[in-house]
């Protein structure tokens, strides 16, 4: 079951009122975007991005009212919006982690704790995580791992990437995850974080192209709020966080927005220990400046 990280924390920031429109450019099994719905109620509606099929058909399933949901990738923002005719937005939200669904029941090997194919795509794209792997060059994989995954011994596990698929392919995650347990020193094998988080990490953003399409949906987001209207943003590792608190400091400077978290909001003890996933969540807030600071047009 999913359940939404920093729920009452993320609807503060937002402050969704009666009849306002809203955007959720992750939705994800649509914990925050139902409650959203009801303080919006009675004729505040929300469009919902979805770019996993399988969990874009969960939501559609549910048949929620006032929510329209699309396929698409949150990279696309500003042509859905347009597309959709959907106007007035008085909040964004993005909740940039992997959904409960994804890690336990797509079949797409995003857990290294299950042995499938490895894909770890969210949408159609064809990058799968087995092209990456069985295909870039050892340079171009190290700096993946290392950049990607924050992962110390990046050079000797692509080097071992390299020097496996020399004798069969990599097909499945538990493939890759004998690779990295025979690649990393036996005491990292049994520190707390396990030994091919970072790795997989870096394989799915990769594949998905997460931080680029995270730098290109941001200034979407502040274009298409009405004056006045919020943005959230939940990441859950330090690239996708510095990423946000970047592109926030700069609006700032430009006078675009003003920031309303001036540090990130993270969960609470007794919210970790319902939800573990919670950990390392890192909540981000702005206000879109009211109409005589703004020089920006849709």
């Amino acid at each position: 079951m999913h359940i939404p990280v920093l729920l009452k924390e993320t609807i503060a920031c937002l402050n969704p009122q009666k009849n306002e429109n809203f955007v959720d450019c992750t939705i994800n099994g649509g914990g925050h975007t139902k409650e959203i719905l009801k303080k919006i109620a009675p004729n505040g509606k929300v469009l919902g991005i979805e770019w996993d099929f399988q969990i874009y058909e969960n939501i559609l399933k549910q048949n929620i009212e006032r929510l329209e949901v699309v396929n698409r990738s949150y990279a696309e923002l500003e042509k859905i919006i347009i597309e959709k005719k959907f106007k007035d937005v008085a909040g964004v939200l993005f909740d940039l982690g992997m959904s409960s669904f994804q890690i336990e029941e797509s079949g797409k090997g995003f857990s290294f704790n299950r042995n499938e194919p490895l894909i770890m795509t969210y949408g159609n794209t064809e990058n799968t995580a087995e092209k990456i792997l069985n295909s870039y060059d050892e340079e171009r994989l190290e700096k993946i791992i290392r950049e990607y995954g924050e992962e110390k011994f990046s050079r000797k596990i692509a080097k071992a990437i390299i020097k496996a698929r020399k004798t069969k392919p990599l097909k499945t995650t538990f493939d890759l995850v004998e690779i990295i347990r025979q690649a990393v020193p036996a005491k990292y094998q049994y520190s707390k974080t396990h030994f091919a988080t970072r790795t997989f990490q870096a394989i799915r953003i990769e594949a998905n192209q997460e931080l680029e399409n995270l730098k290109i949906a941001l200034p979407q987001a502040v274009r298409i709020l009405k004056p006045g209207g919020r943005l959230a943003i939940i990441s859950f590792h330090s690239l996708e966080d510095r990423i946000v608190k970047n592109f926030f400091k700069n609006q700032e400077k430009e006078k675009q927005i003003k920031i309303i978290t001036k540090k990130p909001i993270i969960a609470s003890e007794e919210e970790i220990i319902k939800n573990p996933r919670a950990r390392g969540a890192k909540l981000r807030a702005i206000i879109k400046c009211q109409e005589k600071n703004q020089n920006q047009k849709m």
